[in-house]
């Protein structure tokens, strides 16, 4: 263990000197208080710390201790519910030892000692184990079974295994390992955060995650193991997109990072995501999620911390063989973080300010998404999908940030204030977003949903594109200049925004769309669009397929119970048909 003492201060940057047995990442005690902190450079017998809790009052001369291991969290049973800051201090617990106010210096471990989980072993005596494999279960929640795994640097044949009631401290079994000693092992084990866990094998990300979120499945798909941006200025409805992705996306697990957001943001988020109500199980959100909360007022360090925190809790579940999202929100402020401190460091500063390594430090953190085969002998496969809100100052995504996060990224939500403010949710700009995986999950699409998925799909964004480029032209010279193919092509476009792209997240029905309704939806709008082609090649007259009553009923599908889609389908199909064809009778008449 390495000693030394403090030699200058400078906010969350401390300078000790005497650390040259230190190692870089080392997590160090500061100052007689015993404050948290990291090593982040070293140079001879100078280490500069960067320090996860308030430095006031500290000076020179103040004792700083190593404690020769790596910043590391506590994996195991009592994750799932709980709330965590970035450095994996459990907030509830504090709160109950020091009162609603961060203390320095408080040590309480990341998950309860005292409590004790009822251990069911899925191993016998005399089995071969290896790292990854599952030895037995715990039943978390009501809905999370977590799995007991053989930890890194274990292999051997289990000596002893037995099921009951333990603290996660206990022995629940012993190795006798491959190079001769046993080991015991208990119900949870650590890893460094900064060290991605390791997998067997990576798998090619061509499976959608489904969120029932029509303009994200339909047009710009994010896949199982995925990396997404979500950017947008304040007000255009970031969070609400990362709660409907939270409650509806086909994620087993969520871990939620609020990295440098606001306390009042923070405070809605822990509020309501104990209410929301879990579609598929009936059980609180909560019974799935673990939340990690680092407001703009906590320790700036911390925030940088705490996404790598986030990632690695992640990446644990995933190894279970669990479909894992997670959610930061947001990546500007962890930039922010990262900036400070390299100023402090005195660094060359690059683009704005933030440290010339920016886009690596994105880029790791992103990396560390995907669909895998985990380590262990069954081969089960894990996804962890991440999600990052990147909040531009001002709106502007010409800024670092957003261009660092837009290079590593695949998928692109553009949020629009614009949209916002007409009050089309969610505000996603279908001309600016993109994705990367929308070919490969379009093949998924068409595979298991509908034949000709991706043929709908493009006619969509053609007809949208179309829609922009008239409007420049309407915008210059007035409707009336338009022919009546071109006006009903802006009815269409309408039509899509409106009635498909447009989605109440508050609407018991209409706040999530399976894949099934969704290509259904794309028919009847595409169906009126061809319907009133041909009957206008036939003489009728653009007002007369604009007021058709029928639009009404394309218009409320999305309303429809699943269990009535079908027959709804056929029978706004059927009057579309017949409306054009009375139209067209009509016409002849005359």
């Amino acid at each position: 263990m390495s000693t030394g003492t403090i030699k200058k201060v400078a906010g969350p940057l401390v300078i000790a000197e005497g650390m040259r047995d230190a190692n870089m990442f080392d997590v160090v005690r500061v100052s007689e208080q015993h404050l948290i902190g990291e090593i982040i450079e070293m140079h001879g017998d100078l280490a500069s710390i960067q320090v996860y809790e308030e430095t006031s009052g500290l000076g020179p001369g103040e004792p700083v201790e190593s404690t020769g291991s790596p910043m590391s969290v506590e994996l195991g049973p009592g994750l799932i519910g709980s709330i965590f800051d970035g450095i994996q201090r459990p907030l509830d617990d504090i709160m109950k030892a020091t009162g609603n106010n961060l203390q320095r210096g408080v040590s309480i471990p990341s998950l309860k000692r005292a409590d004790r989980w009822n251990f069911v072993p899925s191993a016998k005596v005399g089995d071969r184990v290896v790292p990854g494999d599952i030895i037995g279960t715990v039943q978390e929640t009501p809905v999370v079974l977590h799995k007991i795994m053989v930890p890194q640097g274990v292999s051997g044949t289990l000596a002893k295994i037995e099921g009951g009631e333990y603290t996660i401290e206990d022995t629940v079994a012993t190795v006798a390992l491959d190079e001769g000693g046993e080991r015991e092992l208990t119900l949870m084990q650590k890893w460094p955060v900064r060290v991605g866990r390791p997998y067997r094998e990576k798998l090619s990300p061509d499976v959608p995650l489904v969120t029932g979120q029509r303009v994200i499945d339909t047009l710009f798909p994010i896949a199982k193991g995925g990396v997404a941006a979500v950017p947008g200025p304040f007000g255009s409805g970031k969070t609400v997109v990362q709660h409907q992705l939270a409650k509806w996306s086909e994620a087993d697990i969520v871990v939620y990072i609020g990295c440098g957001e606001r306390g009042n943001e923070m405070t809605d988020v822990l509020n309501e995501f104990p209410e929301l109500k879990d579609p598929k199980t009936g059980y609180s959100l909560m019974e799935r999620t673990v939340l990690i909360a680092n407001t703009s007022d906590m320790p700036v360090a911390a925030r940088e911390a705490s996404i790598y925190t986030g990632i690695t809790i992640a990446e644990y579940f995933r190894d279970m063989g669990y479909s894992v999202a997670l959610m930061a929100d947001s990546t500007s402020r962890w930039a922010e973080a990262l900036r400070e401190m390299s100023g402090r460091l005195e660094e060359m500063p690059g683009e704005e300010g933030y440290p010339a390594y920016l886009g690596s430090r994105l880029a790791q953190f992103y990396e560390r998404a995907g669909r895998v085969i985990s380590l262990g002998q069954d081969g089960r496969e894990g996804a962890l999908s991440v999600i990052g809100a990147v909040s531009p100052p001002g709106g502007d995504i010409s800024e670092p940030v957003s261009q660092a996060t837009l290079r590593i990224v695949k998928v692109f939500w553009s949020l629009d204030s614009n949209l916002a403010y007409s009050r089309h949710f969610p505000a996603i700009n279908w001309l600016t977003s993109y994705s990367l995986y929308a070919d490969t999950i379009g093949r998924w699409f068409s595979a298991n949903v509908e034949e000709d998925w991706t043929d709908l799909r493009n006619r969509l964004m053609r007809l949208l594109q179309e829609e922009a480029e008239l409007d420049e032209i309407v915008k210059l010279v007035g409707m009336d200049a338009l022919s009546a193919p071109d006006r009903l092509k802006l009815e269409a476009a309408r039509s899509i925004r409106e009635d498909f792209l447009h989605q109440d997240a508050f609407h018991e029905v209409d706040t999530y769309t399976p894949p099934q309704k969704q290509g259904a939806m794309m028919r009847l709008v595409l169906a009126y669009f061809d319907e009133a082609t041909k009957a206008l090649n036939q003489g009728a007259s653009v007002e007369s397929l604009v007021k058709l009553p029928v639009r009404e009923q394309i218009g409320r599908f999305k309303y429809t119970p699943d269990e009535e889609m079908e027959r709804e389908y056929n029978n706004v199909l059927h009057q579309l048909q017949s409306e054009v064809a009375d139209l067209l009778n009509r016409k002849e008449e005359e």
